[in-house]
């Protein structure tokens, strides 16, 4: 293969497929990237991890079409340092690839294009597009509940689903519970239930930063399919059952607080400095209209600050962990926030209000 392309593309293209590929690999060839030179006068770059796939497709001036595959981080760190506006020329002959751009030469060792593993997708019975923007909502406001933990697997992604004509995107780590509810896209009706792993999410919302429109996307019950502009990003589903989180929504919690997410925030982080790392607890005592925040913690001392606040419930004593409350008030984009309590030991229901396609649920922590 002999083909030219210019700098800020190969590595614009390169950076978006090396980041699925494993730093350490145990097969040598998922360290690698596939490039085809096709004879249409574009560049295909592909790389996967075998759970997840990403296919990008760039312009580029082809002499002569042909395939190899190439170490990606290797192949990116050298575009990131050729010199910029420069035209970066790739040649495969011999097992080695050869780079050109100004008087930089590099011959790097290769693989065989027919070694490379391939996701094969099988059926994508579902398809539906949603704008870029509601995407990116969907999962900033639910991807920092995921799960990190290994061995409740199921609940390493987030779950989406379609229930009343809604579509429903939901994350959990047994703490606490992010979801958000849309109208149900054109042929997502009759969609399995799915959940989308931790590394496809984060690997998904990096490429939609760079989407103006909307995004195709194609599932069955065991794989997903993202189309992007240039990029197609294919991924693995996790194959387990998410929990009925419905079931911990609380739909009883009458004493209603509400506050200035912004300035809550802020009260929770200064008092939270000198929490304990291992516990991070904050205690709120909410009495009427007066939020007093406080942390004791037995190696710093102590701290407390008033927020201003609108609560005409009983008073109550409740604690939280700092880090949870400020990832989920981090989310409010209004200027008020609603935190639905019940008692020191219930589940707290936090959201914008009850139009807001999102809502929070947080569990207590004993302070």
């Amino acid at each position: 293969m002999k083909a030219t392309i210019e700098r800020a593309t190969l590595l614009k293209s390169l950076g978006h497929v090396q980041s699925v590929v494993e730093r350490r690999n145990t097969i040598p060839i998922l360290s690698n990237v596939l490039i085809e030179a096709t004879s249409e006068g574009t560049l295909r770059l592909m790389a996967t991890d075998l759970d997840l796939q990403i296919v990008e497709v760039v312009p580029a001036s082809i002499e002569q079409p042909g395939a190899i595959t190439v170490s990606a981080h290797t192949l990116f760190d050298i575009a990131r340092k050729l010199p910029e506006g420069s035209q970066v020329q790739l040649s495969a002959a011999d097992g080695k690839m050869l780079v050109i751009a100004g008087r930089a030469r590099f011959n790097l060792q290769t693989l065989p294009k027919d070694d490379f593993p391939m996701i094969a997708e099988g059926e994508l019975p579902t398809r539906f597009e949603l704008p870029a923007e509601t995407l990116k909502q969907l999962i900033d406001k639910t991807r920092f509940a995921i799960s990190t933990e290994e061995t409740r697997y199921y609940l390493n992604g987030i779950f989406f689903h379609v229930q009343d004509d809604m579509l429903k995107a939901a994350a959990t780590d047994g703490h606490r519970l992010a979801r958000v509810t849309i109208k149900r896209p054109d042929g997502a009706q009759g969609m399995p239930d799915i959940i989308v792993p931790r590394k496809c999410v984060g690997e998904l919302r990096k490429l939609l930063d760079e989407v103006d429109g909307s995004v195709d996307i194609s599932l069955s019950g065991t794989k997903i399919r993202f189309g992007l502009g240039t990029a197609i990003l294919t991924s693995k589903l996790i194959d387990g059952t998410f929990p009925d989180y419905n079931r911990v929504i609380p739909t009883g919690n009458d004493k209603l607080l509400k506050l200035d997410p912004k300035s809550f925030m802020e009260g929770v982080d200064r008092v939270a400095t000198i929490a304990s790392e291992k516990t991070r607890a904050v205690k709120m005592a909410v009495e009427k209209d007066k939020i007093t925040l406080s942390v004791t913690s037995p190696e710093n001392g102590t701290a407390a600050e008033e927020v201003p606040g609108d609560y005409s419930s009983q008073g109550l004593e409740i604690g939280f962990n700092a880090r949870y409350l400020l990832d989920i008030l981090g989310q409010i984009d209004g200027d008020t926030v609603e935190v639905h309590l019940a008692d020191a030991a219930a589940p707290t229901l936090i959201r914008e209000n009850d139009k807001a396609a999102a809502l929070y649920v947080l569990m207590p922590m004993r302070v």
